[in-house]
């Protein structure tokens, strides 16, 4: 498996998963409702996101912004590299096991982020197809 290209490229295509999942009509509606606010730091491309369930006077399910310059706390923080989130978004990594290994890094509420890993799992088959399409080097 190859390395993202650059940074934009990474962005790029985790903008997207983001956004499948926040307008899946189901998965969307079940992320909004579990309301766990987190950070994802990616050490490899000196990047980090913040995520969070929309507002109730908002139309998107999630929420997320490239910067630490955010109005909410996380409730969860997660570091990893950026093969391991693609990897993960494959569903080709199991965080549990990923954690135990600290190949991913975290702190805070740990039960409420393996929470969602079922939640998203309907979300893997789809990226799969956006790599196979448009980033070949990118499968695992």
């Amino acid at each position: 498996m190859g390395a993202f290209a650059s940074t934009e490229e990474f962005r790029a295509v985790m903008d997207r998963v983001f956004g499948l999942m926040r307008d899946d009509p189901e998965m969307g509606p079940r992320l909004r409702a579990a309301d766990v606010p987190q950070r994802h730091e990616y050490a490899d491309l000196g990047l980090v996101v913040n995520i969070r369930a929309g507002r109730p006077d908002e139309d998107h399910h999630l929420v997320w912004e490239w910067s630490d310059d955010v109005d909410w706390t996380p409730r969860v923080e997660m570091a990893m590299d950026s093969e391991i989130a693609n990897r993960y978004f494959q569903g080709k990594e199991n965080i549990a096991v990923a954690i135990a290994r600290r190949r991913i890094r975290t702190a805070g509420d740990l039960r409420a982020a393996l929470a969602l890993v079922p939640l998203t799992k309907p979300v893997h088959a789809r990226y799969r197809d956006i790599l196979a399409a448009e980033y070949p080097h990118l499968v695992a």
